[in-house]
């Protein structure tokens, strides 16, 4: 009797040790697939925050071999904060008026791209420099919004101070990123005409719609809305923008132009966001040259 009672003891003990399986019910499966989602949300916001200057300014590219065909000069731009920066002097002859040229990201001074710009613009008889941005093409720091404005301020206060060059024959242009940083500038300083091309009204706003689940509007510290700004713009504008862009569509840009102040001018080009001064080049560099010519920007000296 005494051994069948300790059998019978150690069979239930045995037994109710056991731990039973947990039943996987619809909850704990949607618990689990609810903490999978908010873990990938997680890191995608994290990856958006801690990538957003790599994804705007796309910067970091050494200064490639590219080099103007024509006479150039590469200079030093002095800095009170002591910041490397330098830009390449483009003279025309006899040429007058100047374009401070402002390039976009993933891209330098020496692109390909923007050689060509250069070149056109020469042709069309004006002087052009085009200063480098922090982080570009081998120079130190980390691009930011507010670092690139001072770039290009830079750039301005050496052509007007050390070049003598009047804002009354000064010309900022932008291009895309670079459009945004020319509306910062022109929107603080004198100048006697402003292009933008292939410009953006708003960075959050592209942002919001090309992330429309994540907080951009709050997490993005380079918004660059130039549609908050070009309303203390005053000099002309010159839009030109491509139908075909995907980059920047052909809304941002209509966007920034109804806010503009007149007198101002909007134009479309083929050849989308990279392309239209090759593929659309008559009508493009036309545009520029009526443009110009009507504020008397495009005349020689004697």
């Amino acid at each position: 009797m005494w051994a069948a009672a300790v059998a019978s003891a150690r069979i239930m003990t045995s037994s109710s040790s056991t731990p039973r399986p947990r039943r996987i019910t619809p909850a704990r499966i949607a618990g689990a697939l609810l903490a999978l989602v908010v873990a990938a949300y997680a890191a995608a916001l994290l990856f958006l925050v801690t990538q957003e200057t790599r994804l705007v300014f796309q910067a970091g590219r050494p200064l490639s071999e590219n080099r103007p065909s024509f006479p150039y000069e590469q200079v030093e731009i002095p800095r009170a904060d002591g910041a490397g920066q330098f830009a390449w002097v483009m003279r025309s002859p006899a040429a007058t008026a100047w374009v401070l040229f402002l390039h976009g990201n993933s891209a330098t001074v020496a692109s390909r791209v923007n050689i060509a710009r250069y070149a056109e613009l020469r042709a069309l008889g004006l002087n052009v420099v085009a200063p480098e941005y922090r982080g570009f093409a081998g120079l130190e720091g980390i691009p930011s919004e507010p670092s690139v404005t001072e770039d290009a301020r830079a750039a301005y206060d050496y052509l007007t101070r050390t070049m003598q060059v009047s804002p009354t024959r000064l010309v900022i242009y932008g291009w895309s990123l670079g459009s945004a940083v020319a509306v910062n500038l022109a929107s603080q300083s004198a100048s006697a005409a402003v292009i933008l091309e292939g410009a953006p009204a708003s960075l959050v706003s592209i942002g919001e719609q090309q992330y429309p689940f994540f907080p951009i509007r709050l997490i993005m510290r380079n918004p660059f809305e130039s549609i908050l700004k070009i309303e203390r713009v005053r000099a002309p504008v010159l839009f030109l923008h491509s139908p075909e862009d995907e980059i920047i569509p052909l809304g941002e840009g209509r966007r920034l132009y109804e806010r503009a102040n007149q007198p101002k001018r909007f134009v479309e080009v083929k050849g989308g966001h990279i392309y239209p001064h090759e593929r659309d080049r008559a009508v493009f560099f036309g545009a520029i040259r009526s443009f110009l010519d009507d504020y008397g920007l495009l005349g020689h000296q004697e």
